[in-house]
């Protein structure tokens, strides 16, 4: 199931409009196009809305196979890139048996023009807490959430892996980057981190966590800052964040944490994204 597109479509990122050219137009197109064959090699129907994810690498749909809901997501990726631990990250998280997140059932891999991966997963319930990565509404959630969100960044940096989300090499160029020699980016203190930890990726009324493409080991605190900081658009949010997370945030390590996701986001900030994030961002990494 393809949708049919007689004209570039038109994009909405953080309240912007964006016209698609005719190349992303049938590229887009093409990723439908994989969708659907990845439904066809399952024996699965598309059943629901397809969602193409960040700049468009990756489409997914609620499928459904003898009455079973379950997702499909297909990503595609230049061969050269596809050796990389991000590969395999939604596989490689099945070893979290015990939290609430979806489980990959089955694999299948093409290639065509570039390397195509469809992983057929658990549907998880509910809906996501935002439809981008920042947070830009209130958002009421049972302290239930809020305790099963710790459980699961707890559980997550406890878990030893040989998988990896930033080294030091990429730390320090972040960080240098945006603060110059102010800041020292040595980081001392390492865990293991999902690596995504945003708004989109959260499920609610019941808690679950999506997208463990990049999950590995990085800085220490990576995880509460990065959710920190995709939350100070709406202060209310952002201070329950910071409560749940104090004992991470308030350490040397949370603080450089909070700076390296910062120096991040900004790099994503200057290239277009997130323009409403900087403002209270640079307030933020002012404080530290």
């Amino acid at each position: 199931m393809s949708e049919q597109l007689d004209h570039p479509p038109v994009l909405h990122r953080d309240g912007r409009t964006v016209d698609l050219s005719e190349a992303d137009a049938r590229f887009r197109q093409w990723m439908h196009e994989n969708l659907s064959h990845a439904a066809d090699h399952f024996g699965l129907t598309i059943a629901g809305n397809v969602r193409l994810g960040w700049l468009d690498r990756s489409i997914s749909a609620p499928v459904q196979a003898s009455g079973r809901w379950l997702w499909l997501r297909v990503v595609s990726e230049d061969r050269q890139w596809t050796d990389g631990d991000f590969w395999t990250g939604n596989l490689d998280a099945n070893v979290f048996a015990t939290l609430s997140k979806p489980r990959v059932l089955d694999v299948y891999e093409w290639e065509e023009w570039r390397q195509q991966r469809a992983e057929l997963m658990t549907l998880a319930p509910g809906s996501p807490c935002s439809p981008t990565e920042i947070l830009r509404h209130a958002i009421r959630l049972p302290d239930e959430w809020w305790t099963e969100l710790r459980r699961t960044i707890e559980v997550i940096a406890a878990t030893p892996t040989e998988r990896v989300n930033a080294d030091q090499g990429l730390i320090s160029g972040r960080i240098q980057q945006h603060f110059g020699n102010s800041v020292n980016p040595v980081v001392r203190q390492w865990e293991t981190v999902h690596g995504d930890l945003h708004w989109a990726n959260l499920m609610a009324p019941d808690f679950s966590l999506l997208d463990w493409e990049s999950w590995g080991r990085g800085p220490a605190g990576t995880d509460a800052a990065t959710l920190f900081c995709y939350s100070l658009l709406v202060p209310e949010t952002a201070e329950r964040v910071r409560d749940t997370f104090a004992h991470v945030l308030d350490t040397d390590a949370g603080q450089l944490a909070q700076l390296y996701v910062g120096a991040r986001l900004l790099h994503r900030i200057g290239k277009g994204d997130h323009p409403d994030l900087a403002a209270p961002l640079r307030k933020l990494l002012r404080t530290l």
